[in-house]
């Protein structure tokens, strides 16, 4: 454990440097905040790196309106005991027009995630945002650079990013420019969880195993987290299994997985036995490598 111990040491010091040097430069941070493992992280690391004081931005979470009710819970929770101001903003008119992940595919992540990003990053004025992406995800996030230049209208373009040699981070905006900063991103899922068991830090309960009710679609579960919204199909059964979470989405399209792991220690072992990867579990979204990163071009994180 001694030199995995070192390892995740080298990674926190890493993440915190970054966040204290891009602060430095920033008129108005702000980091985003899922209630996900990896955001969840990033906050904790946010708070040692401001210690004792407070650190200097809030918390934004983007509300798909679709998101997992204990995952809000979870949310709310994390805000209020340590003490961070948080921002949650929606697309109300994407709810009142009834957009949703059943109906509207990759339009519905435009209108309930992109789109309301966007607006609540103008809105608030924000110039640098922190992100909880990490390179071992998905191939179109395996390219981006930890400070990632946004135009004004936050699109990203892969062939403009700026060298970052000897961990040197220009964080200097033009007029109009935006940055997503990345702290995570030399981190893996197993790095994720391992510094989360290292450091006792809570996380959402939907990565542990319990009974929970669930649909089959292929070779994945879906959580019927609300039975009144779910759109069963043809010979649809809800049963009970003994599920969990290795990445967390929109309940309609997030998988999850058979497992007995109902502690971070056996998450951990059971990551380091896994074959597959944690962005399976994204069943309907559309985030192959090549709509990722049109996506990202367009905005989304």
């Amino acid at each position: 454990m001694k030199g995995g111990a070192t390892h995740l040491a080298a990674l926190e010091s890493e993440a915190i440097h970054i966040i204290r040097e891009v602060v430095a430069e920033a008129q108005n941070p702000v980091m985003l905040f899922s209630a996900g493992k990896d955001s969840t992280v990033m906050a904790h690391l946010a708070i040692r790196a401001f210690h004792p004081g407070k650190p200097p931005f809030p918390l934004l979470h983007v509300d798909s309106t679709w998101e997992f009710r204990s995952l809000i819970a979870f949310r709310d929770a994390f805000a209020r005991d340590h003490g961070f101001d948080l921002v949650a903003y929606a697309n109300e008119e994407g709810r009142a027009a009834g957009i949703n992940p059943f109906d509207h595919g990759d339009r519905y992540t435009t209108i309930m995630r992109t789109e309301p990003l966007k607006a609540a990053l103008d809105e608030g004025g924000y110039d640098i945002i922190f992100g909880g992406a990490r390179r071992d995800e998905e191939k179109s996030r395996a390219k981006e650079r930890i400070v990632s230049i946004r135009s004004a209208a936050h699109a990203w373009e892969p062939r403009e990013q700026r060298p970052e040699l000897w961990r040197l981070y220009n964080a200097r905006l033009a007029k109009g420019q935006t940055a997503r900063v990345f702290p995570l991103s030399n981190w893996t899922e197993t790095d994720i969880w391992s510094y989360a068991l290292l450091n006792d830090i809570e996380l959402a309960p939907l990565y542990y195993a319990a009974p929970r009710p669930v649909v089959e679609r292929g070779s994945a579960f879906i959580v019927v987290d609300d039975e009144s919204r779910m759109r069963f199909e043809p010979g649809d059964r809800i049963s009970t299994r003994q599920v969990r979470f290795r990445t967390l989405g929109c309940w309609p399209v997030t998988g999850a997985i058979e497992s007995d792991a109902t502690d971070l220690r056996a998450v951990v072992d059971e990551t380091l036995r896994a074959s597959s990867s944690e962005r399976q579990g994204r069943i309907s979204d559309g985030e192959d490598g090549g709509s990722l990163e049109q996506k990202k071009r367009e905005g989304y994180f």
